[in-house]
């Protein structure tokens, strides 16, 4: 295969450089053959090593947390079953001594709905968790805002477990 041919002018101009000139033109050209392989190549591979401890880190983090919620899950999984009528006993109790008043209760059927007034975030949060580990209610709906002094006005609807 026949290499391309290089414009007449610059082959005028290769040939009348003194060979001092040509090796400094040759350095040059591998200089910048140089610098375009770093950017292309190994500067790119380089921004991934030094990011990989911090990146290995946060997986590490989240592995951590998966296999905790994996835990949680299975724990949840091997408790025995329990009736309606426990789980709602469970869920009133729950809700009288984490809510008090700012939270009513109506059930219909197997379906509970909690409404709550100025109740505070810690409070309700607070309240979800041991509602679904304890009376084994899961949340379904929810139709809350801010009320005016802070806390959470609305309705939570939750679904208890069938006999």
């Amino acid at each position: 295969m026949k290499r391309p041919a290089l414009p007449p002018a610059w082959t005028a101009t290769w040939t009348r450089m003194a060979p001092r000139e040509k090796v400094l033109v040759g350095a040059a050209a591998g200089l910048l053959l140089l610098a375009v392989l770093w950017w292309l190549l190994v500067a790119p591979a380089l921004a991934v090593l030094r990011s990989a401890d911090a990146q290995h880190r946060t997986l590490d983090a989240q592995l951590a947390r998966m296999r905790s919620l994996q835990q949680q899950a299975q724990a949840l999984q091997s408790r025995p079953a329990l009736g309606r009528e426990e789980s709602l006993r469970q869920l009133e109790q729950s809700v009288r001594q984490r809510l008090g008043t700012a939270a009513r209760v109506t059930v219909a059927g197997d379906r509970v709905t909690l409404t709550l007034t100025g109740v505070p975030a810690d409070a309700l949060a607070t309240w979800l968790t041991q509602a679904r580990v304890n009376a084994r209610a899961v949340p379904g709906e929810a139709r809350l805002s801010r009320g005016a002094a802070g806390g959470w006005d609305g309705t939570l609807v939750l679904t208890l477990p069938g006999e």
